[in-house]
């Protein structure tokens, strides 16, 4: 008897897109399905077929009756076991792709679904993994999928991060566990760009560090001359101004509204030897955006990294007032010939609209720009084709 035969089975509706979900799009909606009390009952995290609305299987799924993302597509083959090769040769293959790539082991090694875990993240920090099972299968085979990790990077430390809106979606808890090995006593040293970023993993936001903008923090220090004066908005522990610092800014200015990751920021300056050209400034960044301009402050790089402000179709109309805002209140601030780089993790704000509502921004502050680069995620974050919300991250840097 196959494997596929003990799975339960579920099925399509005639109008759903089947064609789309053999070509790679992971994901199936709720209303795409035909409900009936047996599918309603099927667990969270349970697997099982699904099948067109003929009955011709279509994939192995994981199933979460709660979510609107009711299905998401594991594996083609619908008799595959889910079990430690399953994970090993998956995270193998990840891992494969970033040893090509980085030549310390500081990166995202699983992207979700671009990486084949659907809801899944895995950020490595040398010796230590922090893993965010966003999906209620991922929960529900975090045993296995913990060994094959040891197994396949040797990593000793292995860390739970249970934090964001989408374990809640999911019907997740907010318990975050040490899974491997003990918890760090002290947040971690990161070597990045030239910079040391200092990355709480137990206490931190997210996994602890974003290691998304490092090319985009790459082309902002680009930008920077030994006498340079920049702003780093939404800085997190460091981010743009730290990179800009190593690649040779004279000053930065760290603006942040969490005096915890400020702290971190000020230990990654000290920890770079740069502590005499940083500072930071608490506070919310449209109000701070808007001081700096009152006092006159000019800067030659002006970055702006603000969280998601549409994190839903629903958000989107206010996510693009409030990108607009920042852009207005940012321009002022470059001196005539500087740079203003703005960016968005907002998967609904794609390129085009982020892109026009800041450079409505920047017009309705009396400024002429050039759009100089357009930066994404680096290549830890792949993008799977087919699922545009793989693509979250968009990055536009201006000359003014």
């Amino acid at each position: 008897m196959t494997q596929s035969a003990d799975r339960p089975r579920i099925r399509l509706k005639p109008k759903a897109n089947a064609r789309g979900l053999r070509h790679g799009f992971p994901w199936v909606y709720a209303n795409d399905i035909v409900s009936d009390r047996r599918t309603r009952k099927i667990p969270a995290g349970a697997l099982a077929v699904l099948e067109d609305d003929k009955r011709a299987p279509v994939a192995l799924v994981a199933v979460n009756p709660a979510s609107k993302i009711m299905c998401r597509v594991l594996d083609r083959d619908i008799d595959a076991q889910l079990d430690a090769t399953w994970f090993e040769n998956r995270l193998q293959r990840a891992l494969d792709l970033r040893e090509s790539l980085f030549d310390a082991p500081y990166y995202r090694l699983i992207h979700a679904e671009a990486d084949g875990f659907p809801g899944v993240i895995i950020d490595r920090f040398g010796e230590a993994c922090v893993i965010q099972p966003n999906a209620a299968w991922a929960e529900a085979h975090l045993d296995v999928l913990t060994q094959a990790l040891v197994k396949v990077t040797g990593v000793t430390t292995v860390l739970k991060n249970a934090s964001g809106r989408t374990r809640g979606l999911e019907g997740l808890d907010d318990v975050n566990q040490v899974l491997r090995g003990s918890a760090p006593d002290a947040p971690l040293p990161v070597p990045m760009n030239g910079a040391t970023y200092i990355a709480d993993l137990t206490g931190g936001q997210k996994t602890g560090l974003f290691y998304d903008q490092r090319p985009n923090h790459a082309f902002a220090a680009r930008l920077v001359h030994p006498d340079a004066q920049v702003l780093d908005v939404f800085s997190h522990v460091g981010g743009f101004g730290l990179a800009m610092l190593a690649g040779g800014a004279g000053q930065a200015l760290s603006v942040d509204g969490s005096a915890a990751a400020l702290d971190l920021a000020k230990q990654g300056a000290e920890a770079s030897g740069l502590a005499e050209k940083f500072q930071t400034r608490q506070g919310d960044a449209f109000e701070v955006l808007t001081q700096l301009g009152e006092e006159g402050a000019r800067f030659d790089v002006v970055i702006c990294d603000p969280p998601a402000f549409a994190p839903s179709r629903q958000a989107l109309d206010a996510g693009l007032r409030a990108y607009e805002r920042i852009a207005r209140l940012a321009a002022p601030l470059v001196k005539p010939g500087g740079y203003l780089g703005l960016c968005s993790c907002s998967h609904a704000a794609d390129l085009s609209r982020f892109r026009d509502a800041s450079s409505r921004g920047i017009g309705r502050a009396g400024r002429q720009a050039q759009l100089i680069h357009t930066g994404f995620a680096g290549p830890d974050h792949p993008q799977l084709p087919q699922l545009a919300e793989s693509g979250y991250l968009k990055a536009v840097f201006y000359r003014l």
